[in-house]
């Protein structure tokens, strides 16, 4: 489909989602300053938590409400939510403006992710579609490994501001050209929408978490707050399960726990989530206090990790479309993460970065072998009526295990650093005026101090962080038990084609069971295209020794009156003089005929007749990639809406 500012359109989409795949974890070395600047240390969590329950909570509505009342309309609100939040947490005075002003840049964001991808649907044609699909993808990767490195830049040379001012220039330019280039979407799809459902489990899941970060910490586990905070947990739940029974689409369907591959999948995605995020959080901090480097710096040591995540991902996804075979990878890279996280948990004041390093790239490479799997599994165990509900709910569980690792971690990391802080007071006399509880709100403020007392608190700051991983390591080792009871099945044709964006993005993306299933079906035939597709298309439709480009050319002309010779040309992207020989050849053959100044082309009977044959060889091949899901009507829909896309028979004339 050729669109005019289709490629604005496109960089548009890409920009909205790298700014909220970034957010995710820009501000990771950023921490550390904010901190020393806003104070509250034992909320620094809620920073990185609110944005990613926002994001996570929010995710089914925005999917659904683009379906219901244009994805256009929704992505531009989306975006100046996002804006404004971002705004917002630059001008942050306190920790807590900070923390609620991310939760509403979450909400934008969750809402960019989403209808980025679904928008790729609206105005790009089947047979390019897997291709910009690579490129989405693409933008996950490129997040998560670029964000933690672009925050320790904007703090070193601008200021901790800047990690969110500069999402406000480059989300204008994406707000304008979407209102100026993007078609309005004229179609619509009547949903029932879980209202009750999202609430409810949104806010069950808030008041969970914020029992992992309380309990035991700013409140004993026996006091009024924790209590009530654990009774309306309960409360919420049980109204959840209630509104789910009655859902005619419940945000996540009861039944699905019944299928043991979804509901260990989503056991263990919880805990690499807890894992990773848990990790990426807290390094920073280690990194930027203990060893005394810059942000930057901080980001560039958190590369290891990121690499081996985004390598093992790819790597993964490769051998598993190869094989056919997924089990053993997450069984394998739970083990490999559960001995990094061990080994993170060794590291002192003394340790070195390069061993720092080596021991993140353990990790990212276990997490890596993992991440990607998951979603594979879970499309492949599932029913195709369910399929879109699983893929969202088992990234929900990842996402939610980030932000329970966040909150947990460090609520356990708040604990031991105030037990080993009240312990070196004991026994250590501080300089005159200086406020001993200033070395738990301002990190920084251990700089100041003379160097045998500062070696005592770096100590204190090393082991608190050791905590946090000999906490993390365990709860990955009871992910590694897990994989085990994650049963194999034979591998769908279309899951073969999973993008690799779905299992690094944190936050999950809404579909239905209809567009996962197309999503691989054009990945599949993006790459059948590359591959001799007309020349084994034209001997299905018995044009055996016919030139592709003579097929490709009867494919176009296929169910089209007179055809402009020149717009022809112009498709296939040759002068008229380089293409002719292969109308001649056609029109000698008796497929096509010229009018009579030649500047004009149909096809003949015969030419229509070979142009059918074409199209119904197109839908079985790919009738053939979707049949291990079984007859349904949706899918039958589908095939005859690709086939001629694909093909070229329809929907690929100029604009």
């Amino acid at each position: 489909m050729r669109q005019r500012g289709l490629g604005l359109i496109i960089v548009a989409l890409m920009l909205g989602m790298l700014l909220a795949a970034l957010d995710q974890t820009i501000v990771s070395t950023a921490l550390p300053t904010i901190v020393s600047d806003l104070g509250g240390l034992e909320h620094l969590a809620w920073v990185v938590t609110g944005y990613m329950l926002a994001a996570t909570v929010s995710t089914p509505l925005w999917g659904k409400l683009g379906d219901q009342y244009g994805r256009k309309r929704l992505f531009l609100a989306a975006i100046v939510i996002f804006l404004a939040g971002s705004a917002l947490c630059g001008l942050s005075q306190s920790m807590g403006q900070l923390i609620a002003f991310r939760a509403i840049q979450g909400l934008g964001g969750g809402g960019l992710m989403v209808l980025a991808q679904a928008i790729v649907g609206d105005v790009v044609s089947a047979r390019d579609r897997g291709k910009y699909q690579g490129f989405f993808g693409a933008v996950f990767a490129v997040s998560s490994i670029v964000g933690p490195l672009l925050g320790g830049l904007f703090v070193d040379h601008l200021s901790w501001h800047w990690v969110f001012y500069v999402n406000l220039p480059l989300g204008a330019v994406a707000l304008l050209v979407i209102v100026a280039a993007l078609p309005g979407d004229a179609s619509r799809t009547r949903h029932t929408i879980d209202y009750a459902g999202v609430a409810l489990l949104g806010g069950a899941t808030t008041c969970l978490v914020l029992i992992t970060t309380w309990g035991g910490n700013t409140y004993a586990w026996t006091e009024p707050v924790i209590i009530g905070l654990a009774v309306a947990a309960v409360v919420l739940v049980a109204g959840w399960i209630r509104a789910e029974r009655r859902a005619r689409e419940p945000v996540l369907p009861l039944g699905l726990f019944r299928n043991r591959a979804f509901a260990m999948s989503s056991v263990v995605g919880f805990v690499v989530g807890f894992g990773m995020f848990g990790a990426l959080t807290y390094l920073p901090l280690y990194l930027q206090i203990v060893h005394g480097v810059t942000p930057t710096l901080s980001g560039v040591f958190l590369l290891p990790m990121m690499a081996g995540t985004l390598t093992l991902s790819i790597v993964s996804g490769f051998v598993i479309s190869k094989t056919g075979k997924y089990r053993y990878f997450p069984i394998a890279g739970t083990a490999i993460a559960s001995a990094g996280m061990f080994l993170l948990s060794t590291l002192t004041e003394h340790s070195g970065t390069a061993v720092m390093a080596a021991y993140l790239l353990i990790l990212g490479i276990g997490l890596g072998m993992t991440m990607q799997v998951l979603v594979i599994v879970v499309q492949n165990a599932v029913d195709f009526k369910d399929l879109g509900v699983a893929t969202s709910g088992a990234t929900f569980f990842r996402s939610i295990g980030g932000s329970f690792g966040v909150a947990t971690l460090g609520s356990v990391f708040a604990a031991t650093l105030s037990t080993d802080v009240a312990q070196v007071l004991r026994t250590t006399t501080l300089p005159p005026g200086f406020d001993p509880a200033q070395i738990q709100r301002d990190p920084t403020a251990i700089q100041r101090l003379p160097s045998d007392l500062a070696a005592d608190f770096l100590h204190v700051y090393a082991d608190a962080i050791a905590a946090v991983f000999r906490v993390a390591a365990p709860i990955m080792l009871v992910a590694f038990v897990l994989t085990w009871f994650i049963p194999e099945h034979r591998l769908r044709q279309t899951t073969r084609a999973s993008d690799i964006g779905e299992g690094l993005g944190a936050t999950s993306a809404e579909r239905s069971s209809l567009a996962e299933v197309e999503r691989g079906l054009v990945r599949l035939a993006d790459a059948d295209l590359r591959k001799g597709y007309y020349a084994r298309m034209g001997d299905l439709a018995g044009l055996e020794g016919m030139r592709p480009e003579g097929v490709w050319i009867i494919a176009r002309l296929g169910g089209e009156g007179w055809v402009k010779a020149v717009d022809l040309a112009e498709r296939a992207q040759v002068s008229r003089a380089r293409g002719r020989p292969y109308v001649d050849r056609l029109v000698a053959d008796g497929y096509v005929e010229r009018s009579a100044d030649e500047e004009w082309l149909r096809l003949t009977e015969r030419g229509q007749a070979a142009a059918l044959r074409l199209l119904r060889s197109s839908r079985e091949a790919l009738g053939r990639l979707v049949a291990d899901w079984g007859p349904h009507p949706q899918l039958e829909e589908l095939l005859d809406r690709i086939a001629p896309e694909l093909l070229g028979a329809a929907g690929d004339r100029p604009r």
